[in-house]
């Protein structure tokens, strides 16, 4: 899925920092820490574990809480993406480079950035090592490290993408060659697959099906075209509403979906794709393609599995309504990387954000968190070159929309919102803490109703 709040794709974003009174600021335990290089050595009162979208705007929250020196966020990355952008990309919309900005100009002016690795979290102990071996301490802890690619865990990947007609939209090392591929295509399958697994941005892997189609119509070739969505789930669309929507657009375009088939094996040099029948362990099926759109498995990232903050699968294990920590009450945690029953979206991100620094700010004061999350979610469902579905919804599947009007209708105004309006809401408020999602508008928008 995408958007925030309408924001497009997933951009995971991720809370950092807590209040401290001005009083309690020269009584910390561990001695005061005026500079910064210091700190980075030893302690912060908030500490942020990821530079994405969540990590920044929740930093730049807290520092507007404890102050920029109170505040540091472990990121070992040089750029900063917005994701949600990728799908646009790979559909030859948009270009790479307007989805990358240096990490230093979006990271808080102030607030120390520790160009490091978490190689491991002792939340027992109040603290995190880090990849040169040093240990950081915290008073409050925000986990907002998203969620890990594996495209090796489909026989044949990563190495397969050095041949031609294959991509991926998660990642920008590939997102360019699913473009080359769209560009490139004569005659035969194009096929668009979705795993067997958690993903972020629910709603992408099909998006970018539908901008291929669109390009193909343009350029003539549709006719020679065979475009199918093999997808694991069981359904096109987890939200009924939307799911039928998608599925007169899937009848009206004649695009073929096949359920229950996931990607196992990628045959590059012989363009064969191969799936297996989720119905029937097992059994397989060959593909030929002349276009492969591939979106990997993905997973909790690798220093989350097996830690105490985590559940059994490896998901940041925190209270669905406050996403405070279930057993460490001052570790928080936000985005892709939290066992969230909800899609992992920059929209979902958003209204975290906003939810998770209430609940910081009454936790730091000794108070009980109030403010509750209840699962909003959002996924521009990208439809043609000019047209959106926005889809919007909550914990239990229900729409949850924002505007007064049929969401599941396709529109060319929601598209330039996805498109126009959104990175810049992403870059601008998003990035700097000023955006919760929008719940604020659709309580305005329903109110102008009565």
């Amino acid at each position: 899925m995408s958007a925030i709040g309408a924001v497009s794709s997933c951009f995971c974003l991720r809370p950092g920092v807590w209040l401290l009174k001005p009083g309690m600021q020269k009584m910390s335990s561990f001695g005061l820490h005026t500079a910064a290089r210091c700190a980075a050595k030893d302690y912060y009162e908030v500490l942020v574990l990821g530079g994405g979208a969540g990590g920044i705007a929740m930093s730049a929250r807290m520092k507007r809480k404890v102050g920029a020196a109170n505040v540091a966020v472990v990121e070992p990355s040089e750029t900063h993406y917005y994701q949600p952008l990728w799908t646009l990309v790979g559909g030859g919309a948009k270009q790479l480079a307007a989805s990358a900005r240096a990490m230093g100009s979006v990271m808080p002016k102030g607030v120390e950035w520790i160009k490091s690795q978490v190689t491991a979290l002792d939340p027992d102990k109040n603290c995190v090592w880090l990849g040169n071996d040093t240990k950081v301490s915290y008073k409050y802890l925000i986990i907002a490290l998203g969620i890990s690619l594996h495209y090796e865990k489909i026989k044949g990947l990563p190495e397969g993408f050095n041949h031609p007609k294959i991509g991926s939209n998660y990642s920008a090392q590939t997102v360019e060659k699913t473009w080359k591929a769209l560009q490139d295509f004569k005659e035969g399958n194009a096929i668009f697959t979705f795993p067997n697994t958690p993903v972020k941005c629910a709603g992408a892997p099909q998006k970018i099906m539908y901008l291929s189609d669109a390009y193909l119509r343009k350029t003539g070739k549709r006719s020679k075209a065979n475009i199918m969505f093999n997808t694991a789930l069981g359904v096109i669309f987890g939200v009924k509403k939307y799911a039928d929507a998608l599925l007169e657009v899937v009848k009206e375009r004649n695009l073929a979906v096949n359920y229950k088939c996931n990607l196992i094996e990628v045959r590059a040099d012989k363009q064969e794709a191969v799936f297996e029948n989720l119905d029937k362990p097992g059994v397989t099926e060959v593909y030929q393609y002349e276009m492969l759109h591939v979106t990997p498995p993905m997973g909790p990232p690798a220093v989350l599995i097996n830690s105490p903050v985590s559940d059994e699968s490896g998901w940041v294990d925190v209270d669905k309504e406050t996403l405070q920590h279930k057993k460490y009450p001052n570790v928080f945690g936000i985005g892709d990387c939290t066992n969230l029953p909800t899609s992992k979206t920059a929209a979902a991100v958003a209204a975290q954000s906003g939810v998770l620094d209430k609940t910081i700010s009454l936790v730091m004061k000794n108070e009980l968190p109030v403010k509750k999350y209840d699962g909003y979610t959002s996924c521009p469902l990208v439809t043609g070159y000019n047209k959106v579905i926005l889809a919007e919804f909550d914990y239990n599947a229900q729409p949850l929309e924002t505007f007064p009007i049929d969401q599941s209708k396709e529109r060319t105004t929601m598209y330039h919102m996805k498109a126009d309006m959104m990175p810049l809401l992403y870059w601008n408020a998003l990035l700097k803490g000023y955006w919760g999602g929008p719940a604020p508008v659709r309580k305005l928008m329903h109110l102008g109703l009565k």
